[in-house]
């Protein structure tokens, strides 16, 4: 018997890293899967985005370990998109449990940007991060209520979330500033859904081995920022965490043994936001 099993959890940024892990560790815990992914680059990122060759891998991957999944091309910018994949797939799996808004991009860059690319940067961070988490939420919570069963919401954030640091481009500021409305939407939403039941949490994860962190771009930002040597290390001897680490606390997030746990800002960061 798994914690999670006959739930269903909608993933959104789900065809690599943190979202892929997000949906095998749940469905090895017992949940199905409405996965989500753009599947497209967006020129002002640093770094490719997902394929959909990786999609179906990670598909490939909740089946693996006995669940089902449905995944589907969508932009989280895209509010009608969004919404239409993750009513099909509750129209698939017969209800909705589960929201992990992970869906996000870091635009950083150590050079000089014309004031069109600064703008730009800044526009596609915030309009993916947090207005995508926005438009996350607003797709499914009428599917968590009309459940009657309660729910969960998890929104990924950032030490960026509750630190203040990102330099002065767009892109970093986007970050930052996007990082910590989701606290401010998670905030909002806990004591608006806490009469249904649902638990709407965020975690804020330091520096993780995905694409996002380990990308050129984002290293040789990382490189060149004021104190960036001490500043950014995390006080426990890890320089980065794996996507499963922060898996795991989405998955007690999401469980029954978190059943009173809501509005809470949960950092999974080696110390890092004890030490700034």
């Amino acid at each position: 018997m798994g914690s999670l099993d006959g739930k269903v959890a909608f993933i959104t940024g789900v065809a690599r890293g943190q979202g892929r892990s997000h949906a095998v560790r749940l469905a090895a815990d017992g949940a199905d899967i409405i996965g989500v992914d753009i599947c497209a680059d967006i020129p002002s990122n640093g770094y490719p985005m997902a394929t959909r060759e990786e999609l179906d891998e990670t598909v490939a991957l909740v089946e693996a370990q006995g669940g089902k999944m449905v995944g589907s091309v969508a932009d989280v910018r895209d509010f009608h998109a969004l919404k239409a994949a993750l009513d099909a797939g509750v129209a698939h799996f017969g209800r909705l449990d589960i929201v992990c808004a992970n869906a996000g991009i870091a635009s950083m860059a150590f050079r000089e940007l014309t004031i069109e690319e600064d703008l730009e940067q800044w526009t596609d961070v915030v309009d993916v991060n947090l207005v995508g988490a926005f438009h996350t939420a607003k797709a499914a919570i009428p599917h968590l209520i009309a459940g009657e069963r309660g729910g969960s919401i998890v929104f990924t954030s950032s030490t960026a979330g509750l630190r203040g640091f990102g330099g002065l481009q767009g892109g970093g500021l986007g970050y930052a500033a996007s990082k910590h409305g989701i606290v401010g939407l998670m905030r909002t939403l806990a004591n608006a859904l806490a009469p249904h039941s649902i638990r709407v949490n965020t975690v804020h994860p330091t520096a993780v081995n995905t694409m996002m962190a380990v990308n050129p771009a984002m290293t040789s930002f990382l490189e060149n920022y004021p104190d960036g040597g001490p500043h950014l290390q995390n006080p426990m001897p890890v320089s980065l965490l794996e996507p499963e680490d922060i898996s795991a606390a989405i998955a007690y997030l999401v469980s029954d043994d978190a059943k009173y746990v809501t509005g809470v800002t949960f950092p999974v960061d080696a110390g890092f936001c004890n030490k700034l």
